[in-house]
């Protein structure tokens, strides 16, 4: 593994670990050029996926970008990070196990949401904002108001 400070290609494994619930592993490395630490983690990939976006454009799938977007949206909130973890991973190899290589951008951001929703509601709804390209305070009011359930009429 190289080194992210210096280049270095002969790295040293210091601790692996399992991480994710046991679907990842943490390893702890040490370069001996610079001195630099740093993590990796290794997981299973069952298939690589390309993503359609909605103007046709093709592009890899990337983990890293899912789990960014996710973790904006779950920002302050009273969330722990374990859980949304194995909520990322959850989504991923949901993803992988479709059976196809090709998955249109609206299937993953469909997934998230469910995801989202059964987790944290502000997420869901941040998450959403983004996903849903809200322009106005209307379309989050618009948006709220289906989360909700029908107020019982009083007789």
């Amino acid at each position: 593994m190289r080194c992210p400070f210096c280049g270095n290609v002969d790295t040293q494994v210091k601790d692996s670990r399992p991480a994710e619930d046991h679907v990842a592993i943490r390893r702890r490395r040490f370069c001996p050029s610079c001195g630099g630490r740093f993590t990796t983690y290794e997981r299973v990939q069952l298939r690589d996926l390309v993503v359609i976006k909605t103007n046709g454009k093709r592009e890899d799938f990337d983990r890293d970008k899912l789990e960014r977007s996710i973790r904006i949206s779950m920002q302050k909130r009273p969330v722990e990070p374990e859980r949304i973890d194995q909520m990322i991973s959850g989504i991923v190899r949901r993803l992988e196990s479709m059976g196809e290589t090709d998955i249109p951008s609206k299937k993953i951001g469909e997934i998230v949401m469910e995801a989202l929703a059964r987790i944290d509601t502000v997420a869901y709804v941040r998450f959403a904002s983004v996903y849903k390209n809200f322009q106005a305070a209307d379309d989050f009011e618009d948006f709220v108001h289906e989360l909700r359930p029908p107020e019982a009429s009083e007789d």
